[in-house]
């Protein structure tokens, strides 16, 4: 059976066969559970990738990648996941946690704290929690904010901090607070403010990595929206890597439709969306 996306080149066939390989070297390399209803998405980003490297054919390319080999190899490794990974994101989303994340760092101020951004996409949600930080601690707080993705373009975007003057989820008092205005060239455009960005370290991290070095323990971690791209034995894998990585009592924010009840051995449901430690 072969397959074209109707809104694309119709050049490019793509095969149920090429389809499923793909789903299987994605899973393998970043834990990510495409379902059967992704091929056109799949189609429409990998599409792009073949024309950027010249392969005239899907099972060519596949082929291609998986015989890559040294730096070259895994730079084509990371293009195949930057192309496959969704980034939904903008500032103070899901407020409701924010909220709490101010609450929970006033209870626990009395010691250096560290915070895990696990998924932090173009930077909204890491900022976000620094500006929280400066807004409840203020700027002399003694919290770090460790920021990781998977992707590196979005890292990229983020590590600059530069967005829309326009950007969702900011208030007239943080834009003027946090950011700076560009001028000229650089009008409709902000940036984060540099003493807000030397709080938040910015790295590339696959949550797939069988040894997580993270340094110290974690005090507080958002993986938010994370976990409904995995299988549930993924997921019991990365919440198990969470449990090893964070504090006795350490606070886990997940996405609205995310649920880990079923892992009481590890965390504890303690609020909307929020689980502590066990």
């Amino acid at each position: 059976m072969t397959m074209s996306s109707p809104a694309a080149d119709t050049s490019l066939l793509f095969s149920q066969a090429d389809f499923e390989q793909v789903r299987s070297l994605i899973y393998q390399r970043a834990g990510i559970n495409l379902n059967a209803g992704k091929h056109a998405m799949v189609y429409s980003r990998l599409s792009r990738r073949l024309r950027e490297t010249g392969q005239a054919t899907f099972a060519g390319y596949l082929q291609w990648l998986q015989a890559c080999k040294g730096p070259a190899g895994e730079a084509e490794w990371q293009e195949f996941v930057n192309s496959l990974t969704t980034n939904l994101t903008s500032f103070f989303r899901e407020d409701h946690h924010f909220q709490a994340l101010a609450d929970d760092l006033r209870e626990r101020a009395s010691h250096p704290l560290r915070v895990w951004c696990c998924a932090a996409s173009t930077g909204e949600e890491p900022y976000s929690i620094a500006m929280t930080v400066a807004e409840t601690l203020g700027a002399q707080a003694q919290v770090s904010i460790l920021a990781s993705d998977i992707d590196t373009k979005v890292l990229a975007i983020a590590q600059r901090g530069v967005y829309a003057a326009d950007a969702r989820g900011l208030s007239a008092k943080r834009l003027l607070h946090h950011f700076m205005r560009g001028k000229g060239a650089n009008a409709g455009y902000i940036r984060i403010r540099p003493e807000l960005a030397k709080r938040v370290e910015f790295r590339r991290f696959n949550l797939m990595n069988h040894q997580w070095s993270l340094g110290e323990p974690f005090d507080l971690v958002f993986c938010r929206n994370v976990m409904i791209y995995f299988d549930a034995a993924t997921q019991r894998q990365v919440l198990q890597q969470l449990h090893r990585v964070m504090r006795p009592g350490g606070l886990l924010y997940v996405g609205h439709s995310e649920n880990f009840t079923e892992s009481r051995e590890w965390f504890r449901l303690r609020g909307k969306t929020v689980y502590q430690r066990v």
